[in-house]
């Protein structure tokens, strides 16, 4: 309920070491002087409780304030724990426009890091309401409820303080839309795997120096995706198809990929990937992972043999950008509630047209046009920036759960 603004409450705070019991007592204790509940929070650190409770003062007749402070103390103190108790009038002022959860990523996570986010914070005009630990490891994750500042400008400021602090920063703006179901959308290569899949067909072809050259051709912007595309899978020609088994067999999954895939599926989001590799092995790590969308080029094989060629259209920087909008469309998840994570410059659109565009272990080029980045090497980290802590993921997974 919500105390009337001229009514007289009482913000009565409990701390001391936890235990059963602690919060059914005071409330029992209260529960004699006909007290509304205004608000609760609780919070346990290290085997130590905070309970706050705001309550409205005890109603004329029934008793004194000065009486239910003796009791509050005089249980409090049967139980060693403290008692504060705070008159004042009407309930919690309202929290600011602007409600924004930023999410902040540190291995380790320092207090110097934690004050200069809480700083920029309260330097672009917002207050922090709340702060929560979403996981302790594989790294440290924090989350800040703020209200008072527009989400763009705190990312935009916020986004600084973290190439120069070494810590990952993802805001987003709060409301109902962060609960709802989305669709993730990731790309492949030095995301969902570890792998270069064009490299290790190279590999088996015996061109892998060649291929090196057109990719760094590609990186000094001599050659668009495209044509770089076409010119290293025409070094693959002449192949055998069975090529395509031994790769798929070198394909390594970055850590954390499963368990961030299953407590998506597990959440009802749909997780789908675009890459720029190919079908051949897409199409299997959709089946072996469960994903709803996958999308690639596809190598021509012709007799039992690469080609060199690709079929149907090239799935590009544009195109990608253009699959998550038709996943998006398939999957009945608007434009703004879908989250895309890559690592390259040919992922740069995809991230753009994403509510949430993550960048992974990404160039730095990616990562300053990024909405926020993650710069561990474990990808079920993005589950963090959602909202979903450590804990609740290991309960869904259960005693057989784990994951390197």
């Amino acid at each position: 309920m919500s105390a009337p603004s001229d009514a007289p409450t009482l913000l009565i705070k409990i701390f001391g070491k936890d235990r059963p019991g602690i919060t059914a007592g005071l409330f029992d204790t209260l529960a004699a002087y006909a007290l509304d509940v205004v608000d609760i929070e609780q919070t346990v650190t290290r085997g130590r409780i905070t309970l706050c409770a705001l309550v409205t003062a005890p109603a004329a007749g029934v008793a004194t304030e000065g009486e239910l402070r003796a009791t509050v103390h005089s249980w409090a103190e049967s139980l060693k724990l403290q008692a504060e108790i705070i008159s004042g009038i009407g309930d919690n002022p309202p929290r600011g426009t602007g409600r924004s959860h930023v999410t902040v990523l540190g291995h380790p996570l320092t207090a110097e890091s934690t004050a200069a986010v809480a700083a920029s914070i309260t330097g672009t005009g917002g207050n922090i309401d709340r702060i929560f630990r979403l996981a302790k490891y594989p790294v440290t994750a924090v989350e800040f409820a703020v209200s008072g500042a527009p989400t763009e400008k705190l990312r935009t400021v916020l986004a600084t303080e973290a190439s120069s602090l070494g810590v990952d920063i993802a805001v987003v703006s709060a409301g109902l839309h962060r609960r709802a179901q989305r669709l993730i959308v990731m790309d492949v290569d030095s995301t969902l795997i570890q792998d270069e899949v064009i490299e290790l067909f190279a590999a088996h072809a015996g061109c892998e120096a060649e291929v090196a050259e057109v990719t760094a051709r590609a990186m000094r912007g001599e050659l668009d995706f495209e044509q770089s595309l076409h010119a290293r899978v025409a070094l693959l020609a002449g192949l055998d198809e069975s090529v395509v088994d031994k790769v798929r067999e070198q394909v390594r999954l970055t850590p954390g990929a499963r368990t961030l895939i299953r407590t998506l599926k597990r959440l009802g989001y749909q997780v789908g990937v675009v890459s720029g590799g190919f079908t051949q092995v897409t199409d299997e790590l959709r089946e072996r992972l469960g994903l709803d969308f996958a999308a690639a080029n596809t190598l021509e094989i012709v007799d039992g043999r690469l080609t060199g060629r690709v079929t149907g259209e090239v799935v590009d920087r544009a195109g990608k950008a253009r699959l998550l909008r038709s996943f998006a469309e398939a999957a009945g998840v608007p434009l703004d509630q879908t989250v895309a994570i890559g690592d390259g410059a040919n992922d740069l659109d995809m991230l753009n047209a994403a509510g949430l565009g993550v960048a992974f272990n990404a160039k730095p080029l990616v990562r300053q046009a990024a909405d926020t980045a993650v710069t561990v090497p474990f990808l079920d980290a993005v589950l963090y920036l959602l909202g979903i802590t450590r804990e609740e993921v290991e309960t869904a997974d259960g005693p057989a759960g784990a994951e390197a």
